[in-house]
């Protein structure tokens, strides 16, 4: 049987927002209660539309609310972010 993977891919073209925390929060509990994993991908794809320090609120919130990924951003980086 296949291992279960589940994926967050927010776009920084905003802050988060609940509707974000919500999705991300049902990723993780599946592939949790499945063994599985859970990756988070930035899409930025939308350079134009992009909002400078949205990347980083994306990382501090999941972070603060116990939501760490399995496969995704480098966590070095997230805990230089996360510890200011």
């Amino acid at each position: 049987m296949n291992k279960t993977r589940t994926r967050f891919a927010p776009s920084p073209t905003g802050y988060m927002h609940i509707g974000n925390l919500r999705t991300a929060l049902f990723e993780f509990l599946i592939a949790k209660h499945e063994g599985g994993d859970f990756l988070l991908r930035i899409e930025d794809t939308d350079q134009e539309r992009k909002v400078e320090g949205a990347v980083d609120v994306i990382y501090k919130t999941l972070k603060e609310c116990g939501l760490n990924w399995d496969e995704g951003p480098d966590w070095w980086r997230l805990w230089s972010i996360c510890s200011k």
